[in-house]
């Protein structure tokens, strides 16, 4: 015998015969497996003489996605290990105080926020690399506000992606030892950072990035760093944007990358053997624009580049602007600005192929009869002293004499010894930031 459902309720006949199914047959649901509800996110509060003094003890309590409130008192406790999705926020600024033992926090979970601690006192070492925060394999971090003093490392990224580092201040001990200084910041094979707004001081690098990519380090300020205010190395695709790297004792150095993009930093005050603005070794396909290089021995290191512009930059009071070696090809200057330098160009060779056009050169003595803004007579950067002084550095002492101008002067009328091919034939007259 067949049976037919018929009937119309709200839901039509369809809905109305469903209805009668489950009515005859009450198990029928029962055999739907149900979704279970995950728990609503909780805020446990972590207090001196509270309820939960300890964060560890909150850690261990935590759910994914809890917040845990610290509020103001110093904190001792062992290396504090995250290891769910939780946001740890501090209020009225909680000092973790590493004790001079180990480090103070590590990151085992994605997702986790970090925000409004002083996190101190990492001893260093030699044979271990701990940090004030060390993330490792994870995702989706979020690092912010945070104040870190006297760590070895400050922040040390390891196998991260999507991770945003923004607004901390970092201040190593600057002691004299590059050895027992770690880096502010330092990431190891991640990509997808976000590193920004941060203020770094004292350490031995202010930024490190070894095998990171894909990433943006934006408006940080690195100063007094032992060696460099940013290396990376092995690192593409990132970009560096509106960053002040000021009186680090190297400057800043970057090798074995390619697409990268230098735009609108401030490289200051580098001075010394072996110190230089910025140093360029094994780049390709890169862009340098709008940035600033002042008060350094070198403004600029180009060694080994290719397919690198170099454009509507300010070379302004530095010892040497730009040493640019044979090694660089497909490599241009274009638009910018040289003033106030001891020396603007100099190189290792007569043969150099880097190409130099429409930049501004205080030294520039030529004319502009079509009054076009660019000079009708071309200018050799590379002085005949610069050679000079690069095989006997002790012969600077004679930078003002009358006769090193004498000898300006006769390299300009018969050059015989400098670089034919680093020449800029159309000079500016005059500058303006592009």
């Amino acid at each position: 015998m067949r049976f037919r459902f018929r009937g119309r309720g709200r839901g039509g006949g369809l809905a109305t015969g469903a209805s009668f199914a489950v009515a005859l047959f009450p198990g029928a649901l029962a055999a739907v497996p149900q979704r279970p509800v995950p728990p609503s996110p909780r805020e446990i509060v972590v207090a001196p003489g509270g309820a939960i003094p300890s964060i560890a003890r909150a850690l261990a309590l935590a759910r994914d996605g809890d917040r845990i409130i610290v509020r103001a008192g110093i904190y001792r406790e062992p290396e504090l290990v995250v290891t769910r999705r939780v946001t740890l926020q501090g209020e009225g600024g909680p000092v973790l105080d590493g004790g001079g033992t180990h480090q103070v926090l590590a990151v085992r979970a994605d997702s986790v926020a970090i925000a409004g601690f002083v996190i101190r006192n990492v001893a260093p070492t030699t044979v271990a690399e701990p940090a004030g925060i060390q993330v490792d394999g994870v995702r989706g971090c979020r690092i912010e506000r945070n104040v870190l003093r006297e760590t070895f490392f400050g922040i040390y990224l390891s196998r991260a992606a999507d991770c945003t580092i923004r607004g901390n201040r970092i201040e190593g001990r600057g002691g004299p030892s590059e050895a027992l200084a770690g880096n502010a910041i330092h990431s190891w094979s991640s990509r997808g950072l976000v590193i920004e707004d941060n203020v770094l001081e004292g350490h031995r690098d202010g930024i490190y990035l070894e095998f990171t990519d894909s990433s943006l380090i934006r408006r940080n300020e690195s100063h007094r760093m032992l060696r460099y205010g940013l290396h990376f190395m092995f690192s593409h695709g990132n970009r560096y944007e509106e960053n002040r790297f000021e009186d680090n004792r190297a400057g800043v150095a970057v090798m074995y990358s390619s697409h990268v993009a230098i735009l609108r930093n401030r490289f200051a005050r580098s001075w010394g053997a072996g110190a230089y603005g910025l140093l360029l070794k094994d780049i390709s396909d890169a862009e340098l624009a709008g940035n600033t290089f002042a008060g350094n021995s070198t403004g600029l290191w180009a060694e080994g580049i290719s397919q690198v512009r170099v454009v509507g930059n300010e070379f302004l009071g530095n010892g040497w602007a730009i040493q640019v070696m044979a090694n660089a090809t497909q490599t241009e200057f274009l638009g910018n600005r040289f003033e106030g330098n001891s020396f603007d160009v100099a190189t290792n060779s007569v043969s150099a192929a880097s190409r130099f056009a429409g930049n501004y050169w205080d030294r520039y003595t030529g004319y502009d009869l079509d009054r076009d803004g660019r000079g009708d007579v071309p200018f050799a950067p590379v002085r005949l002293f610069a050679l000079v002084v690069q095989r006997h550095e002790p012969a600077l002492i004679l930078q003002r004499s009358f006769f090193v101008a004498l000898l300006d002067l006769a390299e300009r009328v018969a050059p015989v010894l400098t670089p034919r091919a680093l020449v800029d034939s159309v000079p500016l007259m005059r500058w303006s930031a592009p």
